[in-house]
This record gives structure tokens, sequence and C-alpha cells, in this order.
């Protein structure tokens, strides 16, 4: 994927891939296997440099992890 503003910070590059990650928060989620956090990833094709950034979730998507778990 290439987009205009992007440039790695570690080498310079400006092709990136883009991905994601959805975590447990506290207690709760952990003890249910509930997925309530998640992420978005910006990886850089050149040197696998790695950033994260907190997304919002869904009400309706928690229900969902809940009862496919």
């Amino acid at each position: 994927m290439k987009h205009p503003n992007y440039k790695c910070p570690k080498c310079s590059n400006r092709t990136y891939t883009v991905g994601e990650l959805r975590a447990t928060g506290g207690t709760f989620s952990k003890i249910f296997d509930i997925q309530n956090q998640k992420y978005s990833s910006v990886t850089c094709d050149r040197c696998s440099y790695t950033e994260f950034y907190k997304t919002k979730t869904s009400a309706i998507s928690n229900v969902f992890d809940f009862f496919t778990n």
C-alpha cells in the first residue's frame, strides 16, 4: 500500500501494510475471552517497523465475539 504522507520513521521507506489486532482488556474480559480492545497496525514493507493505533470497537462486535468463543 502507498500513501503520499507515509514515511517510515526508521528507514524512510514509503510503502507499508495495514493490519488489525484485537486484545482483551480487564479481568472480566480475560475470563470470558472477550476481545474488547482493537488496534490498527502499520508495518513498513522494507524494515518491518510497526506502529499500533487504538481504534474504537462497537458493542455488537463485542457481543458477537463473546458468542463465537
